[in-house]
């Protein structure tokens, strides 16, 4: 399994390559992703900020996240996670973005939503879009698998993007 450090490396040098700057918001993860990429040297180079939006009202006042979006969909949903993608790209200038939101327990989870559901928002190649996953384990394990996801996924969307 590759640590979250090493994909912030790897990270790093295909931002750099490509020549764009990034931006993140995170919600269940807390700040995570954030840490992991402003651990490599030189990330104020590429790397514009984070947005920790752990409740509704700071996706709505930091984000842009329409209260209307929100309570329809909720703050773990598709519509959520692209908004803040979009938002955080939005707030900060940046050419690409990608947001973390989810339930990682041990509580609110739901039948519809459980323990270990995550929304990934990406906001990149002029478009935004978001992919859910599900993983399994405690809090910690949840989190961490989140953050590595989130960081694997946008290095090979900015590739696709670089290459297209």
């Amino acid at each position: 399994m590759v640590s979250a450090e090493d994909l912030a490396k790897e990270l790093a040098a295909t931002l750099v390559s490509a020549g764009v700057t990034l931006a993140a918001a995170e919600s269940c993860t807390g700040g995570l992703a954030a840490a992991a990429i402003t651990g490599v040297p030189g990330a104020s180079s590429f790397f514009l900020g984070s947005f920790v939006s752990y409740s509704n009202q700071a996706k709505e006042s930091m984000l842009g996240v329409s209260a209307d979006c929100l309570n329809r969909y909720g703050a773990v949903s598709e519509e959520t996670g692209t908004a803040m993608a979009a938002g955080a790209a939005a707030a900060l200038g940046a050419d690409c973005a990608f947001s973390i939101t989810g339930i990682a327990g041990p509580l609110g989870g739901t039948s519809d939503k459980p323990v270990g559901t995550v929304w990934f928002g990406f906001a990149i190649c002029g478009s935004t879009f978001a992919e859910s996953c599900h993983f399994d384990g405690d809090r910690a394990a949840i989190r961490d698998s989140s953050v590595r996801y989130a960081l694997g996924r946008i290095i090979e969307l900015i590739r696709q993007c670089d290459r297209a």
